[in-house]
């Protein structure tokens, strides 16, 4: 489930659906400026517009020739001849190999390079501007949470809050 977070100038308002989202930003009165109230898509940390339109049906498409249901796409992979006789020994062939090994791999991936990449997107909008940024935000990719804290110390607490939710996967309500 997509969760969203919006910020009144620094201060969190509230996290959730954007149902919940919504229904929390109907019960504040009006802002000086509209650029006052920001809302970020958790997931990739961009700036969002609420509410938003409901989404368009994808169109159809022609049908094509191949295996559709699966939603199989060719590509061509360079690899090194040693590679292609391991993957040409492995059970079901080559294909099946890349497959099970691109799983393995996003198993194996708990989210932190998406995490520190929403958190970033998130930060140039929040605090691009602030004491400390660019070192904040070597720290984050360098997965140093205590220099980031110390770095972004005089930032507003809810920004640095939400930014280590992002970025270390803990978001939680202001």
């Amino acid at each position: 489930m997509t969760t969203y977070t919006a910020f009144a100038n620094d201060m969190w308002l509230a996290t959730g659906s954007e149902e919940e989202v919504l229904a929390a930003l109907s019960t504040l009165p009006p802002l000086p400026r509209a650029s006052d109230l920001l809302v970020f898509d958790d997931g990739d940390g961009c700036q969002v517009d609420l509410p938003r339109a409901a989404p368009q049906p994808p169109a159809e498409q022609p049908r094509t020739r191949g295996r559709p249901s699966l939603g199989v796409t060719a590509r061509e992979v360079t690899l090194l001849p040693r590679h292609w006789d391991w993957l040409a020994a492995q059970p079901g062939g080559a294909s099946a190999a890349l497959r099970r090994l691109v799983e393995a791999a996003r198993k194996a991936d708990d989210g932190t390079a998406a995490g520190r990449d929403a958190a970033y997107r998130f930060l140039t909008v929040m605090a691009g501007d602030r004491p400390g940024y660019e070192e904040a935000i070597r720290a984050l990719y360098a997965d140093d949470r205590a220099r980031f804290e110390a770095e972004s110390a005089a930032w507003p607490a809810a920004v640095r809050a939400h930014a280590i939710g992002l970025g270390w996967g803990q978001i939680a309500a202001g």
